[in-house]
């Protein structure tokens, strides 16, 4: 008997109004956040900055983003970036990081650094971001009002042109 070939197929897809309801979905699964109809909307103008990662065409994944001007600097805040459990270490959550630092490498005017916010408790996330170059580079108390743990690091990377 010969063995069974299977093929993986990844993908990065653009967020549109038609599968808004998919990331919803997912994002309700993944973070112990709940997100308001103002993220949803504004990721309908994020661009390329807001993606769905697939699995054999399932939507099991996604990053989501926005441009922010911070002393006159340009900065993306990286909102959300997530993977479902069992699709973890296949390589998804490094495209979809990587595409967001491909952006931000690109993008005029110029983008300082990347920044997000991480739960102090949640090693996996911190690990997995420091692996591309960011640093923790403050704490921020109680920074989620309605979960526990409440405090955040803020990780930053920055962007070199």
């Amino acid at each position: 008997m010969s063995p069974t070939i299977t093929h993986q197929r990844t993908a990065l897809g653009d967020v549109t109004p038609n599968n808004l309801g998919q990331l919803r979905k997912l994002n309700t699964i993944l973070f112990p956040v709940n997100y308001g109809e103002k993220f949803y909307n504004d990721l309908a103008e994020a661009g390329e900055l807001a993606k769905l990662a697939y699995y054999n065409d399932v939507c099991v994944g996604a990053v989501c983003c926005r441009k922010d001007n911070v002393d006159g600097k340009t900065t993306i805040y990286m909102m959300t970036l997530g993977v479902l459990e069992p699709y973890r270490r296949l390589g998804l959550g490094h495209q979809l990081l990587g595409h967001i630092l491909e952006q931000a490498k690109d993008m005029k005017p110029a983008v300082e650094s990347v920044q997000l916010h991480v739960q102090t408790t949640n090693d996996s996330a911190v690990a997995f971001y420091k692996k591309y170059g960011f640093e923790v580079t403050s704490t921020v108390k109680d920074y989620y009002k309605k979960i526990e743990q409440r405090d955040a690091y803020v990780l930053t990377k920055t962007i070199e042109h």
